[in-house]
């Protein structure tokens, strides 16, 4: 049997994406853009065909959530940064708490080696934390497996926890439709999501389908340029390609792997959605935030994902998202230092013992 192209993979994978999400809408379940392309993209993956992810179109998808924070950002928002401070001072305590459950944890208990067990539990950008394990001689295929169901497992629950936790709707307006937004500012915002992207892309911004988009939009926000979040359409689409982005990861995966990678993945979002909790807890009674905020502040899921339930169920997205930020900006420049200097210190205590 002739193997089929990157092309017909790729049209493979977006119909089955149209079909799971005609399927949600008609049933009526929730969050039919996300949760429709996902699930059967998910299922089709395990059962072995063919998905192939859409590259630079998903990656370009993610710059219309870039452009809705950098919206968000008004004056009035960045004038509240300040009260901000104490609970993104948590941020590296929950990151340290994490590293110090997680490596231990993937090491001893899951018996992966030190660089894979390191990057498997540091709470960054799936992406980011594969390129950094394989440069250290990490699992690549078990950390893209470990961090998937992370992302998987944790948006799914959220708005299952969200709703029956905290009473939240998932009926939010998520944006005007394009219809009704002024014709200026729809040109303002293209231009700043392929502007901030590509020239984030240039400079080597990490995350620069989300972070240069954001940069630029909230300085046009500042300017009184842009009022608006894009439209309705826009947000629907990324929830369609974030949703496939996730299913798709599963593609190729063995029983093996389900049992070692894919549980130890489980297990550890687990431990996550504790220790979550406890910070959760922790800036909810110091006041710090509402608990719809503090819990998705908190949430260790995707900085891309975080940001569409944010906008999906009304949150503070300013809030939300700065805090995840610091997270990700937090594990990115530290751990591949901190990895070097542990590897280091432990080689050297092995060598002393």
């Amino acid at each position: 049997m002739t193997p089929l192209s990157t092309g017909a993979k790729r049209a493979m994978t977006v119909a089955l994406a149209a079909a799971g999400t005609a399927l949600f809408w008609a049933l009526s379940l929730p969050l039919p853009f996300l949760f429709g392309p996902l699930a059967a993209c998910l299922i089709a993956a395990l059962v072995g065909a063919p998905l192939r992810g859409l590259g630079q179109v998903s990656t370009g998808m993610r710059t219309i959530l870039g452009v809705a924070v950098g919206a968000s950002f008004t004056p009035d928002v960045v004038s509240q940064l300040p009260q901000m401070a104490a609970s993104v001072a948590l941020i590296p305590l929950y990151i340290g708490v994490i590293g110090l459950v997680g490596v231990p944890y993937f090491r001893r208990v899951c018996g992966f080696d030190w660089a894979t067990s390191w990057y498997a539990a540091m709470p960054g950008g799936l992406q980011d934390m594969i390129l950094f394990g394989q440069e250290a001689g990490g699992d690549v295929r078990a950390l893209s497996l470990i961090h998937a169901t992370r992302v998987l497992i944790i948006v799914t629950l959220a708005p299952v926890i969200l709703v029956q936790g905290f009473g939240s709707s998932l009926d939010n307006p998520i944006g005007a439709p394009a219809a009704e937004l002024p014709p200026g500012e729809l040109v303002l915002m293209v231009a700043a999501a392929l502007i901030g992207w590509k020239g984030g892309e240039r400079i080597g911004l990490f995350g620069a389908s989300i972070l240069g988009p954001m940069i630029l939009t909230g300085a046009l926000a500042q300017l009184g340029l842009i009022h608006f979040r894009p439209p309705a359409e826009a947000i629907l689409a990324a929830q369609f390609f974030i949703g496939i982005g996730i299913g798709v990861g599963y593609v190729g995966v063995t029983l093996h792997e389900i049992r070692r990678d894919v549980l130890a993945g489980l297990v550890f979002v687990v431990i996550l959605a504790a220790l979550a909790a406890v910070f959760t807890e922790v800036v909810v009674a110091f006041g710090m935030a509402g608990p719809v905020e503090g819990f998705l502040a908190f949430a260790p899921g995707g900085q891309a994902e975080m940001t569409v339930l944010a906008i999906i169920v009304g949150a503070d997205l300013g809030y939300v998202i700065v805090h995840h930020l610091s997270r990700v900006l937090l594990v990115i420049t530290g751990a591949p230092i901190a990895a070097r200097l542990l590897r280091v210190k432990t080689r050297t205590d092995e060598e002393d013992r």
